[in-house]
């Protein structure tokens, strides 16, 4: 598709600003580059205002906003969706046995020695899967999972591999997610190719949160930062356009995403977020009629 919309000059800025990730309650074990933490404020006001039964969140990752939602009673069922198995061998093991995970995250003192050793190991279930995500999630410098990713090594206030490594917290996050599993779904695969037969028939019942792979715009970030990290973005935007039911989309703020913005008619706000540079980095905030202004 040859987009000739000219780029937007700039799309307003939210209402709601951007929170310090402290002034949110953390759910998710896992640490999460580009992480939406800071989005929940927008979050919570989206799903109050469309009041959806179901949310589907098809690039997971973390899977923060699919825990506030069903956690905080904001739809009664959620679905998560991610292709990277060490992600989706997380969640199945959280889901599936979320106590004997909890019990062995308590457990273990994570040294050099033991993590490169788990990082050679087969897992030989879903179970050791699940566990040998969480611990290199939280021994490799910031969280990143993709081949190739060094291991923290002065950390926090010089604690190495400890400095992210809170046993005791992660298994309280883990264990308040049980009582609630019920009503998750998770399931691994291509978001693009699972979302139209999943979407199917629900109409305005559905909400999507989409927070793709960043690779838009000639930006590379997503390939140094998942396995997984390639998407048709154009394909993205026509699914949403023709689906009809609620969305909150997240992107960088590329002038290749402006232009497919306006070209379907969709409403952005733009909101200013930290990066882990304590930087302000734009981010827009995309949703089908406008919601932030």
């Amino acid at each position: 598709m040859n987009i000739q919309a000219p780029v937007a000059s700039g799309f307003p800025t939210s209402r709601l600003p951007a929170v310090n990730v402290a002034q949110v309650p953390q759910r998710s074990p896992l640490r999460y580059p580009g992480g939406k933490t800071w989005l929940i404020p927008h979050v919570r006001a989206w799903l109050r205002k469309v009041q959806p039964t179901l949310l589907v969140e098809p690039f997971c990752g973390g899977g923060i906003v699919s825990l506030t939602a069903v956690m905080e009673n904001l739809v009664e069922h959620c679905v998560m969706l991610d292709l990277d198995p060490d992600v989706a061998a997380f969640w199945h093991a959280v889901l599936r046995e979320g106590e004997t995970l909890a019990q062995r995250v308590e457990a273990f003192q994570p040294t050099r020695e033991r993590v490169e050793a788990l990082m050679q190991t087969v897992p030989v279930s879903i179970l050791d899967h699940g566990f040998r995500t969480l611990v290199l999630n939280r021994t490799r410098r910031s969280g990143i999972l993709a081949p190739g990713a060094a291991l923290i090594r002065r950390g926090e206030k010089g604690q190495g591999l400890l400095s992210r490594w809170y046993p005791d917290t992660l298994a309280r996050r883990i264990r308040a997610i049980q009582p609630f599993a019920a009503r998750i779904a998770f399931a691994q695969g291509d978001a693009m190719s699972l979302l139209p037969p999943l979407l199917h028939g629900w109409g305005r019942r559905v909400a999507l949160f989409v927070d793709p792979p960043y690779t838009a715009g000639g930006k590379r970030a997503g390939q140094r930062l998942y396995a997984h990290h390639e998407l048709d973005h154009e394909r993205l935007f026509d699914l949403l356009a023709c689906d009809g039911g609620s969305f909150l989309l997240t992107y960088d703020a590329a002038p290749a995403i402006e232009k497919l913005v306006i070209h379907h008619g969709f409403h952005a706000v733009r909101v200013a977020m930290k990066n882990a540079h304590h930087v302000h980095v734009p981010e827009l905030v995309i949703t089908p009629e406008p919601l932030f202004t």
